[in-house]
């Protein structure tokens, strides 16, 4: 029961039923359930259209009009590209950040559940896309499969695929 706990709010864990693709938690966030290989990934259209390609039009616009714009009005244009392109890379690099702070918390984590389980540390010979994949594999699986990533150089997609009994990561950004 406790591994199927997703949060804790008022005391009460809240449990992720085993049906439906998607459902609306006590926090309004959009959650999955019954992860496996194919449904993992993690889109949120928001960001992933909404923001993202937002400011990208925002830029090409902002191109077109300095194109398009006048010696009394150059300067304005000018800065309005400068604004979109930081705006831009604003938007880049926030996703950015947030995937690295998220690598680094999943590191630490299955290192301490490699611990838990075996007593050691994760193999040093482990890159991080290789934990990464890693994160997914059940407890009684996790162990050998660490194990066979660094004896067989698998990448982060082949222990993926390799996972019988899946593990679902229900926290990413």
């Amino acid at each position: 029961m406790k591994g199927n706990c997703l949060a804790v709010h008022d005391s009460n864990p809240l449990f992720i039923p085993k049906k439906a693709i998607f459902t609306l938690n006590i926090k309004n966030y959009f959650i999955m359930k019954n992860q496996n290989y194919s449904n993992h990934r993690r889109f949120v259209p928001g960001f992933h259209y909404f923001t993202l390609l937002g400011t990208l039009v925002l830029f090409i616009g902002t191109i077109v009009n300095l194109v398009k714009s006048t010696p009394d009005n150059l300067y304005n244009a000018s800065l309005l590209v400068l604004g979109s392109l930081l705006l831009l890379f604003a938007a880049f690099y926030a996703r950015l950040f947030a995937l690295k702070a998220q690598d680094r918390a999943i590191c630490a984590e299955e290192n301490f559940r490699h611990y838990l389980l075996t007593k050691k540390a994760l193999p040093e010979k482990l890159n991080i896309r290789q934990i990464i994949g890693l994160r997914f594999a059940s407890d009684e699986e996790f162990p050998a499969l660490a194990e066979k990533a660094v004896n067989e150089n698998m990448n982060e997609n082949e222990i993926k695929k390799s996972i019988k009994n899946w593990k679902g990561d229900y926290y990413r950004v």
